[in-house]
């Protein structure tokens, strides 16, 4: 990338000045290289000599010039400029910048990759709702949070892992299968009441009508905590099934299901307690087995096991994190949890150190809440209540495309208002609308051109003189960027982001400049331009899991 070797040349250009004593040595920052929001300051620029005149005791304008003396020529850099107060901005080749037509034809299902990583291994795990009722929009918003992650982490070099861990053990289970069971007996005419903290949804109805339907009266006779747990057994699988389903409607797909039962059954973890206990951070005090905590630096120690001795989430999440860290050695995980979890991230970043591993190994992102609306509408959803809008139910109204496009507009930790109206017009006000209109208007293009008896092959990339071919061409040349961002901040927003700045500097060039045209010469490069520009939007829709439509 051109960011990465002008971070690269300014540096060599700053240790040169140091040697020849015209600047003073000192620790170097990391080069930021940004684009200028103003188009006219350049293509890329550095303030560097802001961040260094301090330390090296010289003024920022002077010492700009001192490593722009320094610095050697590039292939891709027309020219460098010194703007105030000491900002250093670069300006591209012309002939580089339509060159990169013939680079993108030429390489359509790799331009944009990048090496920021080179085959570290990674595991995603993302989702992860217990296997008790239907996914709900929050549980969307992670899953297409994650699942664009895994696609950009591979374009970017890593050898990514996408995990769900189906929570199929625990008190929510128990707490599952109670309220199963009363409606299991309800549907028998029994007069049996569903607990308050129970699942009061509809589904549990449903699942125990099934039940009933297909093995009869056969648990009525069992004590009432083995005929619970077997109904939870059966209604976690079918649980399970429909999670599957609704993940698949959403373009969702993992590489691993792993059950937390498993950890239980092949004893890791009561491996993993041993661990801790061997290295003195379990206590022993009110009934209760304690992770110590605070004596990796914590406010308060934290149950591992109730009084009633049965392990916490925590307990099962600290023998998880071993498996994945240590057992299977990835080389860092990434964790996508809901915004209420972000208490518990402490804690498991001290777990990770006590396991002997760094505890920067293990990122966490949290999904903050989703707000579903009608226009100016609230539309109510509860889980627990049963009152809850389905992702499903969302999926099956707005579409796949939609759905993702939107969760993946804002930042995970920003709360969410999505529009279903919006969502469902078929309007340039509906982002995905406009992305995909505009991938659609280049394949009508082309189309054209072959039909005209005109080839796809870009012709002479020199002749996009035009001021709007040279903007979209800016434009195309960023994908690499964007990847290379979302890999390192794990922030997907930008995605969409980009690829509606893409579609607007397509459509201004289509008004712009006719691409099929009298001139057959620039006929043949306009059609290039469009070629490429429709690999990059397809590339780009494709990283967010969002199809690219040849008709709208």
């Amino acid at each position: 990338m051109v960011r990465v070797k002008l971070a690269e040349a300014l540096q060599r250009a700053i240790e040169a000045a140091q040697k020849a004593d015209q600047i003073a040595f000192t620790t170097l920052p990391d080069i930021v290289i940004e684009r200028p929001q103003d188009p006219t300051h350049g293509d890329f620029a550095s303030g560097i000599a802001l961040r260094l005149a301090r330390s090296v005791r010289m003024n920022p304008l002077q010492l700009a010039q001192v490593i722009v003396d320094k610095l050697e020529p590039m292939s891709e850099i027309d020219s460098v400029n010194i703007a105030a107060p000491g900002f250093i901005n670069f300006e591209l080749k012309q002939n580089w910048l339509t060159g990169l037509v013939n680079t993108i034809v030429e390489s359509p299902d790799t331009y944009g990759n990048t090496k920021t990583a080179s085959g570290e291994k990674v595991q995603i795990e993302f989702v992860s709702a217990n296997p008790t009722g239907p996914l709900h929009v929050g549980h969307g918003r992670g899953a297409v949070l994650g699942s664009t992650l895994a696609n950009v982490l591979v374009a970017a070099g890593y050898v990514v892992e996408r995990e769900y861990y189906l929570n199929d053990t625990g008190n929510q289970i128990r707490t599952f299968g109670r309220s199963l069971y009363a409606r299991y007996r309800q549907q028998l005419g029994d007069a049996v009441e569903v607990a308050s903290d129970g699942y009061m949804g509809d589904y549990v109805v449903d699942l125990a009508r099934a039940i009933v339907e297909t093995h009869g009266r056969q648990f009525a006779d069992m004590p009432e905590q083995e005929a619970a747990q077997a109904l939870a057994d059966i209604a976690t699988v079918t649980l399970t099934e429909g999670i599957r389903k609704d993940l698949l409607s959403l373009n969702v797909e993992f590489d691993n299901w792993f059950s937390e039962k498993s950890l239980y059954a092949s004893g890791e973890y009561q491996h993993v307690m041993d661990i801790l206990r061997e290295r003195g951070y379990i206590a022993e005090r009110e009934g209760a087995i304690w992770f110590e905590s605070s004596l990796l630096g914590e406010d308060k120690d934290n149950v591992l096991v109730r009084t009633d001795k049965t392990p916490t989430y925590f307990a099962s999440d600290v023998a998880y994190h071993y498996d994945k860290l240590v057992k299977r050695g990835f080389d860092r995980v990434i964790d996508i949890w809901g915004a209420d979890h972000q208490g518990h991230i402490p804690r498991m970043k001290a777990v990770v150190k006590t396991l002997g591993k760094d505890p920067e190994q293990l990122t966490v992102l949290t999904c903050q809440l989703v707000t579903l609306r009608r226009g100016k509408e609230i539309v109510r959803a509860s889980k627990r209540s049963g009152d809850v809008v389905a992702l499903g139910e969302l999926v099956e109204e707005v579409g796949a495309d939609a759905c993702r496009y939107i969760f993946l507009s804002r930042s995970a930790d920003s709360q969410m208002d999505f529009d279903i109206e919006l969502a469902t017009k078929q309007s340039a006000d509906n982002p995905v609308y406009y992305v995909q209109y505009a991938y659609a208007r280049i394949a009508s293009i082309l189309r054209n051109a072959k039909e005209r008896g005109l080839s796809e092959e870009p012709g002479n990339p020199d002749l996009l003189t035009d001021e709007a071919e040279l903007a979209l061409l800016r434009v195309l040349s960023r994908l690499p960027e964007i990847v290379d961002e979302v890999a390192r901040t794990l922030e997907p927003h930008h995605l969409p982001h980009y690829a509606q700045e893409l579609a607007t500097a397509f459509h201004a060039f289509y008004k712009q400049c006719r691409v099929l045209s009298d001139n057959a010469e620039l006929t043949q490069a306009r059609i290039g331009l469009a070629k490429a520009t429709k690999i990059v939007l397809a590339r780009t829709l494709a990283l967010m899991g969002v199809s690219a439509p040849e008709q709208m």
